[in-house]
């Protein structure tokens, strides 16, 4: 019997599945408790649950056991320690309403800031406890989740002499592959503005300007994998203009590490930080150490025509030259791996990550109770602006001033980024407020509004 928002009133025990749920080989523990003693957690974004085939798992951490589902009959459960939010599904005018004292908010974004800006400003960013993004002082940082190892970069490159003949082919020296085409960043706008001086083939459905070799490889899935055939025709690319859909300290995908296992240097534009992961000081070209796309043109055919200055890129596939001390202890003391079946997925690494805070939680409640108040309670932690904190849109190239007010970006994406920030004031507020009905939500964005209005 589930309650009229879709879970459980609060007299609802766990089911069956609970006590019989199968164990998760995690790192182990001497945990004793039986299921139905255990602290659960639940992932209110289903579809990312990192089991199967059942709705319900024990996992065994390094400081306690957890019972994991995605079950929401248990949502109100005093058992029920901490709901962990995907925050791509996360929507401020759905959250799981009113927000019970006891329960920890976690969340987990690895995606784009563009999927949710809502988490990039302080008031939505600190309604959860805990987070795993791709910023370094996230709680659980998942910075380096496009790279799985130092052996990904030292991958052998074409060799030169095979990137000229390719040249003299007709093709170009820099390659743009993008089917992603309105995002905040604006790539674009850019890219657009760079042809104008350079020769770059443009394969996917941005600045579409050239056809891949075959059918096969004109497949948007073949294009979005490491397929070898794609691999193998991308790799003769002198240069890869790699721009993130989003700027944001730390953001950084496949664009930049693939173009680098494959010994391309990447033209980039994404993460302001990108340089603290580099493995060397001359890996990549920075798009925004240029004064304008004529400036950086410049350079790249000055590097396209002097192969021993363009191979200077290329160094830190030699033995010895990954230098970067802060990548190599990186990778080295994450504990998950990517596409490494000895390691955990960071999926179920998070999932411990909480496990063993609510068991601390709970042993130090239990601490302070049996102390009547001589041990303080814990003291909850909460999320900071850090976490996340990617800044507002801006144009890929020229400023917002030069753009008219029927800008499709400009009415996308800034709009998109301001409206954010009052979705998470307003969901803060109703929390304040122990609202329980998530249709008040848009009253509560009327009043922002209002409250804007009167301000300006």
């Amino acid at each position: 019997p589930c309650g009229a928002d879709g879970w459980a009133q609060d007299a609802v025990p766990p089911g069956a599945a609970f006590v019989a749920a199968a164990s998760y080989r995690g790192p182990g523990n001497n945990d004793t408790r039986s299921n139905k003693a255990l602290p659960i957690l639940l992932w209110w974004s289903g579809s990312l649950f990192p089991h199967f085939p059942g709705d319900t798992e024990r996992i065994d951490c390094s400081r306690g056991s957890c019972l994991v589902t995605r079950s929401r009959r248990v949502a109100r459960h005093r058992r029920t320690k901490a709901l962990i939010f995907y925050g791509t599904d996360f929507r401020a005018y759905e959250a799981p309403l009113p927000r019970l004292p006891h329960q920890t908010w976690a969340l987990f974004h690895e995606e784009s800031p563009m999927n949710n800006y809502v988490l990039s400003h302080s008031p939505g960013i600190r309604l959860f406890n805990y987070t795993a993004t791709f910023r370094r002082e996230s709680d659980y940082p998942l910075t380096l989740q496009w790279l799985p190892g130092t052996a990904y970069l030292r991958a052998p490159a074409v060799p030169l002499a095979e990137k000229d003949a390719w040249r003299r082919k007709g093709y170009g020296p820099v390659l743009y592959m993008q089917s992603h085409c309105d995002v905040p960043s604006d790539r674009d706008r850019y890219v657009r503005e760079l042809m104008k001086y350079i020769q770059v083939d443009s394969y996917g459905k941005c600045l579409h300007n050239r056809e891949l070799p075959s059918e096969r490889l004109r497949d948007t899935s073949t294009a979005t994998t490491e397929d070898s055939e794609f691999m193998t025709f991308i790799a003769r690319y002198k240069f890869h203009l790699a721009l993130e859909n989003a700027i944001c300290d730390d953001y950084m995908t496949e664009k930049l590490w693939r173009p680098m296992h494959l010994g391309a240097v990447p033209v980039y534009r994404g993460s302001p930080a990108v340089r603290d992961w580099m493995p060397n000081n001359l890996s990549i070209i920075l798009i925004d150490d240029f004064e304008s796309p004529q400036e950086l043109a410049k350079y790249l055919d000055f590097l396209d025509k002097n192969g021993e200055e363009y191979l200077k890129y290329l160094e830190y596939k030699n033995v010895g030259g990954i230098k970067n001390q802060f990548l190599l202890e990186s990778l080295e003391k994450r504990e998950w791996g990517v596409n490494d079946m000895t390691l955990p997925n960071y999926l179920n690494g998070f999932e411990c990550f909480i496990c063993d805070k609510e068991n601390t939680r709970v042993k130090e409640e239990q601490e302070h109770k049996k102390s009547r108040g001589k041990i303080p309670a814990p003291r909850p932690h909460i999320a900071e602006f850090k976490h996340m904190g990617c800044p507002m849109p801006a144009p890929g190239f020229g400023s917002v001033e030069d753009l008219s007010e029927r800008d499709s970006w400009k009415e996308m994406w800034l709009q998109d980024y301001w409206q954010s920030l009052d979705q998470g004031e307003a969901l803060t507020a109703m929390i304040h407020h122990n609202e329980s009905h998530q249709g008040r939500f848009w009253d509560y964005m009327h009043e922002i509004f209002l409250k804007r209005t009167r301000q300006h």
